[in-house]
């Protein structure tokens, strides 16, 4: 059996609003609403939807960068939902985030190796072996130690990614979190730094949890998918299942959008209308039936069940079987 590494079960953030008109209550902003799933050891699994849906609360809310409001957490067996800040010392060298910004999560004032060595003096390791560390992780990541010496703005936004990995690398972490790591990269670089994800989880084991809004890059890097909407999942599988068989009409239409490379063929467009709704007033019923082109009145008053669909397929739709 494969070993679960991290489960989430009914996790929700929510955050506090705007005050109402006329009231001192604020609205509240329920950007992640009761997710449940798990993370394979060894595996990557992608987090996808549109921006706004939550996604990068999702895994900020994961390393407990944010506290949940509900729910619990538990990494390798361990509840780590309720934990402070000195009893999560130990998880935080399992878990490492490298995120979206490569120009803005690098602190301008420090050379790169004194970035890549911080988590190692945070954790306590020796200068000696903190030095030879570094020297390897810019070896691993296609920089050397000449580049050790340099600030970030000398460098690209490609080989700064680089540098956000390798600081993430730092200290054997087992699950990493890439928040859109290829996003703000020109598509050539995009290739190398996905080729270098895939190769560094090859040589460490590493986990994955990959969230994006590119389909195209999702499909090269996944071994599973869970497709977020208004801060609920509403389809979760192989990738298999997701791109060659998707069950959920919000998955169909996110599929629909994606380039095809040869002119020739066609694919019929699937138009979602208007935006996705305020999360601090979200719709009753199904969250989706506002842009569903398959709704009906059921869909406005029954929340869908999360349900699987055989061979660990789970989607949230009233009407899956008669779409299929």
């Amino acid at each position: 059996m494969s070993e679960v590494l991290v489960r989430v079960e009914n996790i929700k953030k929510h955050f506090a609003g705007t005050r109402k008109f006329f009231s001192r209550e604020r609205e509240i902003v329920k950007a992640v609403d009761g997710l449940t799933f798990d993370i394979i050891q060894g595996e990557t699994l992608s987090l996808v939807g549109e921006s706004g849906c939550g996604k990068s609360t999702t895994g900020r809310v994961l390393l407990k960068l944010l506290e949940p409001t509900e729910g619990s957490i538990h990494f390798d067996d361990q509840e780590i939902t309720h934990l402070n800040e000195n009893e999560l010392r130990p998880y935080r060298k399992e878990m490492q985030m490298v995120f979206q910004d490569p120009y803005a999560s690098l602190n301008p004032r420090m050379k790169v190796k004194e970035i890549i060595e911080e988590p190692l003096i945070v954790h306590g390791i020796d200068a000696a072996t903190r030095k030879k560390r570094v020297n390897e992780l810019l070896e691993t990541v296609g920089l050397n130690t000449y580049h050790g010496n340099r600030y970030p703005h000398e460098f690209s936004g490609g080989q700064r990614q680089r540098i956000g990995i390798a600081r993430a690398l730092a200290v054997n972490p087992r699950l990493i979190i890439a928040d859109e790591p290829v996003s703000a990269l020109d598509v050539s670089i995009q290739a190398q730094i996905l080729n270098l994800l895939k190769d560094l989880q090859e040589e460490y084991e590493l986990t994955y949890l990959f969230i994006s809004h590119d389909l195209s890059v999702v499909e090269h890097v996944s071994d599973r998918v869970a497709v977020m909407y208004l801060g609920k999942i509403v389809e979760l599988g192989s990738k298999t299942q997701i791109f060659e068989n998707p069950l959920h009409p919000y998955t169909k239409a996110l599929l629909s959008a994606v380039p095809i490379a040869n002119p020739r063929l066609k694919r019929e467009r699937i138009v979602l209308k208007g935006d996705i709704p305020n999360p601090a007033n979200p719709p009753s019923g199904c969250a989706f039936h506002t842009r569903c082109p398959f709704a009906t009145e059921r869909c406005k008053v029954e929340e869908p069940k999360y349900e699987s669909y055989g061979d660990q397929h789970f989607a949230a739709c009233h009407f899956v079987e008669e779409l299929a």
